[in-house]
């Protein structure tokens, strides 16, 4: 046989077993759309219970952080809820912007807003862990509703948390917000990583007596201070930067009784604000999974690229090799372009499921290739002792090992 036949057979060769990998591609996006609806369906919504039979005191707990430009309307939706008996502890955690003022504000007038200007952090400390814990020792309530700056509640929200709270006798209840997108980047690639998200960290897993998942929104999860007190309030994860994640786990596997309930006509947040916030939300992400277990991680890198990238890169390939007559093309493009539809449909169905626009599908490959690069920095990050940035201060991705969750 001569050398050109073989370089043809080898191409070929090379072309089908790339078409059988797409063909596997397709396939596994089936399955994680098959997965998503099932947790859609079967995740419980908040307010199952309905109202409470009584008001227990609710502090909410808000850390802030530079958050000027968000944490009055989260003030606002807390401010007009419609449960009988709540106060709001808000704590302005070293702000560098208007953020301490905006609270000022709101408890000059209410009564129920009570400012706290968190003293320096300790050493050792991730800054929300302790603004919580700051927030926690001027608290008064029977029960803590923890949330974020950038979340905006339902009149009803609080209401339902505590009927089905104290309804369903639970040590801690979270909410799965709906996502606001309010960046391009974060429109993209929102839709493709929820649905790993939504088969990874799946609520039915959380809610299962069998499974160890186990972990907290921090939009918004509701506790009673006991359960609190029994973990350790927020010093047991004090060095976390992903806090909700690793308190959640050590609910779960303290053998707590814990829910997460679908919230997205309660709940809204912030998913990513623009690129830097994106990027470092999947660099710390994928870093403590690979501090944790790093083949795992480097498997789970390689699996995501195949998913959300290949089929978009193969596609742009096999189309100019199909029309150049290249053997085993043909068969490379229809395999890569039934994957590249699986994954749109995919981002689009996530895009109903999250109420964001159906045409933010459309830069799947974009998300694709944010969420590949963003985790593959999460590893290479944590190898290297990097920090990460949030919210003005920076951690050190090699301290993040204990997280778990998802980036919120």
């Amino acid at each position: 046989m001569s050398e050109h036949a073989l370089g043809e057979l080898a191409l070929a060769a090379a072309h089908w077993l790339l078409a059988a990998i797409m063909a596997c591609v397709a396939a596994t996006w089936a399955w994680l759309i098959a997965c998503m609806r099932r947790t859609f369906a079967r995740t419980p919504v908040l307010g199952e219970c309905g109202p409470p039979r009584e008001a227990p005191l609710v502090s909410v707990i808000l850390p802030a952080r530079n958050e000027e430009g968000y944490v009055g309307a989260c003030l606002d939706s807390l401010r007009g809820q419609d449960y009988a008996n709540y106060e709001i502890v808000a704590i302005d955690d070293s702000s560098e912007d208007s953020t301490g003022a905006i609270i000022a504000r709101h408890a000059a007038g209410d009564s129920r807003v009570v400012h706290v200007s968190a003293r320096a952090k300790p050493a050792g400390w991730a800054g929300k862990s302790w603004a919580c814990l700051e927030g926690y020792r001027a608290a008064r309530g029977e029960l803590l509703l923890f949330t974020d700056a950038d979340t905006v509640h339902s009149p009803r929200a609080v209401s339902s948390a505590v009927g089905d709270l104290l309804g369903l006798g639970l040590d801690a209840l979270t909410v799965m917000p709906r996502m606001r997108c309010v960046d391009a980047w974060a429109r993209v690639s929102l839709p493709v990583i929820s649905v790993f998200l939504h088969t990874r960290f799946s609520a039915t897993k959380v809610n299962s007596k069998s499974s160890a998942m186990g972990y907290f929104f921090g939009s918004f999860f509701l506790m009673p201070r006991a359960s609190y007190e029994a973990l350790g309030t927020h010093g047991a994860v004090r060095g976390e930067i992903v806090e909700d994640g690793a308190l959640g786990r050590l609910a779960k596997a303290a053998g707590m009784r814990i829910r997460m309930a679908r919230g997205e006509g309660a709940v809204s947040a912030v998913w990513s604000r623009d690129w830097p916030t994106l990027w470092n939300a999947l660099k710390r992400l994928m870093a403590p999974l690979y501090l944790q277990v790093g083949r795992l991680a480097v498997g789970m890198l390689v699996g995501v690229a195949f998913v959300v990238l290949a089929p978009f890169v193969a596609a742009a390939y096999a189309a100019p090799a199909a029309a150049a007559g290249l053997p085993g093309a043909g068969a490379l493009l229809g395999a890569s372009l039934a994957a590249s539809a699986m994954a749109g449909a995919g981002a689009l169905l996530e895009t109903r499921f999250l109420g964001t626009r159906a045409a933010d599908a459309l830069g799947a490959p974009l998300g694709g290739l944010a969420i590949t690069l963003g985790l593959l920095a999460g590893i290479l990050g944590a190898r290297s002792r990097e920090s990460v940035s949030w919210r003005g201060r920076s951690y050190e991705l090699a301290r993040m090992a204990g997280a778990s969750g998802p980036p919120a």
